[in-house]
């Protein structure tokens, strides 16, 4: 295995992990509707539909994350090193998530439900913004350096130095804010198609119905005006000599031509896109149909992986940088070593038969919808 194949492979299993978290993130969509739910009946409902799948969300990050420590160390150090309030913020509010769920509904607890549900709005709010805006500087980049002699001072062993207020910037800039407005709306749009196949409520159905069309409604445009941007912006065709360093040549259109000249990439995208529109607007104009979540979901995450790849793949700096260009990322020089990976690659053969074990979790959690009556009789419940 050539460590150019190994570095291709590495780069599509981030793909994926990134497709299938962005698809678990209608756990957060369903927690940021709490505040607004109406009855304490349906926010019952909300927190223990939501509540059942919470560790998938929360596990799948925690993988993503791991893998991209694990197969491209460089951009973990310069990301999670540089623009660490951004980071700092995102798994703060993944750790509130985990502590509300735990304690709401215990006896006794001295904040009371109203505290947590607020934690868990917040996650739900700022979690999905947050990593949208993560993912956004895969496109429009961020202020940083890389010199790679200065692992080898001793005074000052940092080999990236970010110039930026270390993640605020990136929070701030109104183009990253588009994609993670997106993301949201998204989110809140998928916990109402999974909530529809989740919950046996009639009354609540019609209700999360109109929600999935408003929500759905404000995602496409939103999403459609991030990828005007990313298909008519400048990017870097980034080739990586020997030595690793990287000769960056701005490119009109980058991502465009990504797109359209390596054609399974495009064929990825429209057909996520399709089938995100499809299980919308089927859920919408049906009068009860509660698949919709399958199709979005998968749409979602084929959506997801596209665009990864259209930022990875064909000489392209997938973390540009917008201070040196020379020093953007490419995963030719952030990835491990060619041994690091190859023994990686043999572990991941394992991932099938997780995902498997998780689809098998899911259904057995899933085979009966969730009532109101249940939720009065149960003793485990959030």
């Amino acid at each position: 295995m050539a460590l150019e194949y190994l570095q291709n492979y590495w780069w599509c299993l981030i793909s994926v992990l990134g497709g299938l978290l962005v698809f678990l993130l209608f756990v957060q969509g369903g927690q940021s509707m709490l505040l607004n739910a109406g009855s304490d009946k349906r926010k019952e409902l909300i927190i223990n539909s939501m509540g059942r799948k919470w560790e998938l969300t929360f596990t799948t990050l925690v993988v993503f994350g791991g893998a991209f420590f694990a197969s491209f160390p460089l951009f973990y150090s310069t990301s999670f090193g540089g623009a660490y309030w951004l980071w700092i913020l995102i798994l703060f509010s993944f750790i509130v998530q985990a502590v509300s769920y735990e304690y709401r509904g215990k006896q006794g607890n001295i904040y009371g439900t109203k505290t947590y549900d607020t934690f868990l709005f917040i996650n739900g709010c700022v979690g999905c913004i947050l990593l949208g805006v993560a993912v956004s500087m895969f496109f429009f980049g961020a202020e940083f350096t890389v010199t790679r002699g200065n692992l080898l001072e001793t005074h000052s062993p940092v080999i990236s130095k970010w110039s930026g207020s270390h993640g605020f910037e990136a929070i701030f800039n109104w183009k990253n804010l588009i994609l993670g407005v997106a993301v949201l709306f998204l989110a809140r749009m998928q916990a109402s198609l999974y909530m529809m196949n989740n919950i046996d409520d009639p009354d609540f159905f019609e209700t999360l119905k109109n929600k999935a069309l408003i929500n759905g409604g404000i995602f496409v445009v939103f999403f459609l005006w991030f990828l005007t941007m990313i298909c008519t912006i400048t990017g870097y065709d980034a080739t990586t000599n020997e030595d690793l360093t990287v000769t960056a040549t701005e490119e009109p259109y980058k991502y465009f031509h990504n797109l359209t000249h390596m054609w399974w990439t495009g064929m990825t995208l429209v057909i996520g896109v399709v089938l995100v529109l499809f299980g919308l607007i089927k859920s919408i104009f049906s009068k009860h149909f509660t698949k919709g979540i399958w199709f979005t979901g998968i749409g979602t995450t084929l959506t997801v992986i596209a665009l990864f790849w259209a930022a990875g793949y064909g000489d392209t700096a997938f973390y540009p940088s917008l201070i040196e260009p020379a020093s953007s990322l490419t995963i030719r020089n952030a990835s491990s070593s060619e041994f690091t990976l190859k023994a990686m690659s043999y572990v991941s053969i394992v991932i099938p038969f997780v995902l498997a074990y998780i689809a098998y979790v899911w259904r057995s959690m899933d085979h009966k919808k969730l009532t109101s009556e249940e939720l009065e009789t149960t003793t485990h419940k959030y």
